[in-house]
């Protein structure tokens, strides 16, 4: 089946929660606390205006974007998401797949479903590998000089995880990995059975990057003892670039800009960590002020469609990542679904370009903003 019914990231997440497990559905989905994080991000984006131009020739629009001096094939990448497989078998490697056609990044999670290794490979080097704090660092220190061995150029270090946040949704359920399967598990699956089989056939998701070493990982764990000690030996340790994600305070913005961080991602985890957080889009314009024109800022959180892609970019990004909608057009129609999407947002982004008087996004900026 085609990709055809997806029109825009609302009909994927529509089509993903008829064919996914409420448990499923609930974790992808899901936020922190009351979800008031999520909603004031969203209403944020919403509420940024922007500044239709006319009589200005746009009808050639490059919709490539510069990232550490190199040209992507399009403006936004594949933000880290953990156990993508859950949304569909095979997701990780789609998502390779796409970052190869489209040569942006593909930020693969530390608690992928897929081994780093085979990512990076599929992903024809397109691919990013995003870390955790865990324990006392030693473990993460290690999962480092792993991707560094693999091809890794480029790490994320996620820094809003010292304590992992509480999502009800994930709770009701009693989400965890590997699953525990009770009463109500076992119905959600059965009514859910496509999903199922699938999943029966492919094996149940497992964390691949932890399978058969030293070093063990429990996403539930506390990251309370990484501090900037852990950070300067990790920027002394890794060789390639190093993007700090998971920010929203522009005094560590700018700490982290002195402190050797080769870019910032700006991002509230897709408002899983912090209900009361600020949302991101506001902090990304306060961060920008702080940390100056020039410095590599990228953007995640709460992006649903092209005009949001173009907000983000004029409020001072330098690249912008999807996450969580990927996901849902996999669950939806597995890779013609996530091609179908990825086309959508595409064609948005052009079509707010044309109306804003820009032809790339290289040109946008405050002047953008109504």
């Amino acid at each position: 089946m085609g990709g055809g019914e997806i029109h825009c990231s609302a009909d994927a997440r529509r089509l993903a929660r008829r064919k996914l497990p409420w448990m499923i559905f609930d974790y992808i989905d899901g936020a922190a606390g009351e979800e008031h994080g999520a909603d004031l991000n969203r209403a944020a984006l919403r509420d940024i205006r922007l500044r239709p131009r006319c009589l200005v020739d746009v009808s050639r629009r490059d919709l490539s974007a510069e990232v550490f001096g190199e040209r992507q094939g399009a403006p936004f990448g594949v933000a880290p998401m953990g156990m993508c497989n859950l949304s569909t078998p095979g997701a990780d490697l789609m998502l390779a797949r796409l970052a190869a056609k489209w040569r942006v990044p593909h930020c693969l999670s530390t608690v992928s479903s897929t081994p780093m290794e085979t990512v990076i490979e599929a992903a024809e080097g397109h691919a990013w590998f995003q870390l955790y704090f865990s324990g006392d660092g030693a473990g993460s220190m290690k999962l480092a000089r792993r991707a560094q061995e693999a091809g890794y150029a480029t790490l994320i270090l996620t820094v809003d995880v010292p304590e992992v946040g509480r999502r009800p949704r994930e709770l009701r359920h009693a989400f965890r990995m590997p699953f525990r399967i009770g009463l109500k598990q076992f119905v959600d699956f059965a009514l859910h059975p496509e999903w199922s089989l699938r999943t029966l056939r492919a094996g149940a998701p497992t964390l691949a990057n932890f399978d058969g070493v030293d070093y063990a990982f429990d996403r539930t764990e506390s990251r309370a003892a990484a501090d900037w000690g852990w950070f300067t030996n990790l920027r002394d340790a890794w060789p390639g670039r190093l993007v700090v994600k998971g920010v929203l305070d522009a005094e560590d913005a700018l700490r982290l800009k002195n402190a050797g961080a080769d870019a910032i991602q700006v991002s509230s985890h897709g408002s899983r960590q912090l209900d009361a957080a600020p949302p991101p889009i506001l902090a990304l314009r306060r961060i920008r002020a702080a940390v100056g024109e020039g410095f590599p800022l990228f953007y995640d959180s709460g992006l649903r469609g092209g005009e949001d892609v173009v907000k983000a970019y004029a409020a001072g990004a330098d690249f912008v990542f999807f996450g969580r909608v990927l996901q849902f057009a996999m669950a939806a129609r597995r890779e013609a679904g996530l091609n179908a999407l990825w086309g959508v947002l595409l064609e948005e982004t052009s079509l707010t370009l044309a109306q804003v008087g820009a032809c790339s996004v290289d040109a946008l900026g405050p002047d953008n903003l109504a």
